[in-house]
């Protein structure tokens, strides 16, 4: 499970260097036999026209408990295909480290077989036009996508194609302290369910002591994901263009009346005392609901495992729905995590194959529901949650549930699949940025347009770039 936030805070000017390269047809040449082009798939065929044993490459970012499994998953793989396929798993760093290392392999024509990517990583993935969309090879065998969890589904699709296969999928929680809450006189059945709740609820729940706070009310880190996800909440969206959906994204719209909205609420909760200012750094604001310090927070699903066992003896862990901006909100969160893309320019048609063949392989409901109960992060395919060691690992960790129930009422919408912007881990930066300025005491409408507008060069030169 995460444990530690990784950092987006990838390079614009190497992202935009590497895009120029590929729109100019650098880094895609063809080697290692026959090759159908990157957009193609081949036919079943390819792998029994290979001679010996067909090796690929994955490239990935899990580490600790998360890279076990890893390990797990391609050793079952290997050995469900002796004598045909081989995959070989190489950890590559963090997120970032990940897909800047890739951006490096596509200048040199090196690039592995397959690379896992984290979600706001999606934009560039398409525009580099080096991988073979998933739908391509799907519609090829006659094979349905239909178990894929639709909201999960939804975020690496446009216009109904698949682009890479969902791998590992969290969803942003709010964790309550049990007893805090009961000495409040607040019911833990019922959490706050908004941001105007949140602050209520606070309010009573923080205990200062001889003019020292001692228990504060909330806390959570200065991220953008939660900016990303309180938008999505209210229905809305965080860049235009149908979030980067129907065309390019042209600007982020963090700057309006949500955004503000945001940045007000963050302020105000600790100007007040009922949240401390951790900020931007998600394992400082971790430690801080760990400890017991605060008695409620805003995290993902992948903490899970870990506040369970850090709390252990100290309190009881209860995990509520994301909060929504206002009441009448009627919107729902975005999946985070990262997928499963399958490179086509310098691989021949076997190894294409036997990308497809691993990458269905670790959609399958067995090895879903293992990665699921091995890591905490939510299974992409439904039939996972069916599987009895799925449903007794649930059983045994029924906080879970309320992340099954937040995906499966969250209709798949524009909004709730999330902005696609060529430079997202830039914009998600930026929109901490305005936050933290506003905390900080900065109006919070002219933080949040700063920050926009800092963005604003960077999107325009990546579009710029991809559309020459």
């Amino acid at each position: 499970m995460r444990s530690v936030r990784q950092r987006r805070t990838a390079s614009a000017m190497a992202l935009l260097a590497v895009a120029a390269l590929v729109v100019a047809g650098c880094g895609s040449s063809d080697s290692g036999g026959k090759s159908s082009g990157s957009q193609e798939a081949p036919g079943a065929d390819a792998l029994d026209k290979a001679s010996g044993v067909t090796k690929i490459t994955f490239w990935h970012g899990m580490k600790g408990a998360n890279g076990e499994a890893v390990t797990k998953l391609v050793k079952a793989f290997n050995a469900a295909n002796t004598g045909k396929i081989e995959v070989t798993a190489v950890y590559q760093g963090d997120y970032d480290d990940t897909i800047t290392k890739y951006k490096t392999s596509v200048q040199q024509g090196t690039t592995p077989s397959v690379v896992q990517i984290y979600d706001i990583g999606s934009r560039f993935m398409i525009d580099s036009k080096q991988t073979v969309p998933v739908q391509s090879f799907a519609d090829k065998d006659g094979y349905t996508l239909d178990s894929i969890e639709p909201n999960i589904a939804n975020y690496y699709s446009i216009d109904g194609k698949l682009n890479s296969m969902p791998f590992n999928t969290s969803m942003p929680l709010l964790y309550i302290n049990k007893e805090a809450f009961v000495k409040a006189g607040l019911d833990p059945s019922k959490p706050p369910s908004n941001l105007d709740e949140i602050m209520a609820a606070a309010k009573k729940l923080t205990i200062k002591q001889g003019g020292k706070t001692v228990q504060y009310g909330f806390n959570a880190a200065i991220y953008g994901w939660f900016v990303e996800q309180l938008i999505a909440e209210s229905g809305t969206a965080y860049c235009d263009n149908e979030n980067g959906r129907k065309d390019l994204a042209t600007k982020v719209l963090f700057d309006g009346e949500q955004g503000v909205k945001i940045a007000t609420w963050y302020q105000q909760m600790v100007k007040l005392g009922y949240a401390p200012n951790t900020g931007k750094k998600t394992d400082d604001a971790q430690a801080v609901f760990k400890s017991g310090t605060s008695a409620m927070h805003l995290e993902s699903t992948g903490v899970l495992r870990g506040y369970l066992d850090a709390a252990k003896g100290k309190f009881t862990v209860l995990t509520a729905p994301f909060p929504k901006l206002g009441a009448s909100d009627t919107g729902g969160p975005i999946i985070g995590g990262a997928s499963l893309w399958v490179d086509g320019p310098g691989h021949s048609d076997a190894e294409k194959r036997a990308s497809w063949e691993f990458v269905k392989f670790a959609s399958s409901p067995e090895q879903q529901a293992a990665w699921h109960t091995g890591t905490g992060y939510f299974p992409i395919n439904s039939k996972a949650l069916d599987l009895p060691a799925d449903k007794a690992w649930v059983a045994q960790y029924p906080q879970f549930t309320t992340a099954i129930t937040q995906l499966h009422n969250t209709k798949p919408s524009n909004a709730s699949s999330g902005c696609i912007l060529g430079v997202m881990p830039q914009a998600r930066k930026a929109a901490e940025d305005g936050i933290e300025k506003a905390v900080l005491g900065t109006d919070p409408q002219k933080a949040m347009t700063d920050a926009a507008t800092s963005i604003q060069p960077q999107i325009d030169q990546y579009n710029k770039t991809v559309k020459k």
